[in-house]
């Protein structure tokens, strides 16, 4: 597949089903409390050019963040007073976490939203990299920042599911494994809903 197929495959999967996710889905028999209140927020979904195509800007959170430490995660998080929408979010938050400027991202759409364990209503931010692009990480926050290719990310045969004990229960997600980065829970969910809609 082309760069250009590549892209053209990313707004293709803007389109169709807007059904949100959940770190739940997997687990048919958790009952989520009706009325609970999210907290919005918006991670940047950002692709782009590599040696071999396009791909997918990820980090590796710092290992003494108290939430999620060392997870494999998207640039983001929670909407501000300040923040437009999810969007302006998501850009901010990439810009404070890995140095990218918003003025170098093509926001192409967004990807339906997922709910985490966290209380938060995730809405992924579908974007391009315009340029070149030199990461500088947060140290208070990102231990790396990483790429994966866009064929890794967007094919549902790497995808497994996995489980493990979680507040006394078998609780089940996505994995995407990636050389020496678990790239699992939310992050995996969301590329997983990007992966079927590329490959159908």
């Amino acid at each position: 597949m082309t760069r250009d197929d590549q892209i053209r495959a990313l707004r293709a999967a803007l389109g169709g089903d807007d059904q949100g996710t959940s770190d739940f889905d997997l687990n048919p028999d958790v009952q989520l409390p009706p009325g609970r209140k999210l907290r919005p927020a918006g991670v940047l979904c950002a692709f782009q050019q590599g040696d071999a195509g396009l791909e997918l800007v990820l980090t590796k959170r710092s290992s003494r963040l108290k939430h999620h430490p060392g997870q494999i995660a998207f640039p983001g998080g929670k909407q501000d007073e300040g923040d437009a929408d999810v969007i302006a979010a998501a850009l901010r938050e990439a810009h404070e976490e890995v140095g990218l400027n918003p003025q170098q991202v093509e926001v192409l759409g967004t990807l339906p939203t997922h709910e985490t364990v966290t209380g938060f209503l995730v809405t992924p931010v579908l974007g391009l990299i315009r340029d070149r692009f030199d990461p500088i990480p947060e140290p208070g926050e990102v231990d790396e920042v990483f790429t994966a290719p866009f064929a890794h990310v967007t094919d549902p045969a790497r995808f497994f599911v996995q489980s493990r004990r979680w507040r006394g229960q078998r609780r089940h997600y996505f994995t995407v494994p990636l050389g020496p980065y678990y790239i699992w829970g939310a992050t995996a969910r969301m590329l997983r809903v990007l992966a079927d809609r590329v490959s159908s």
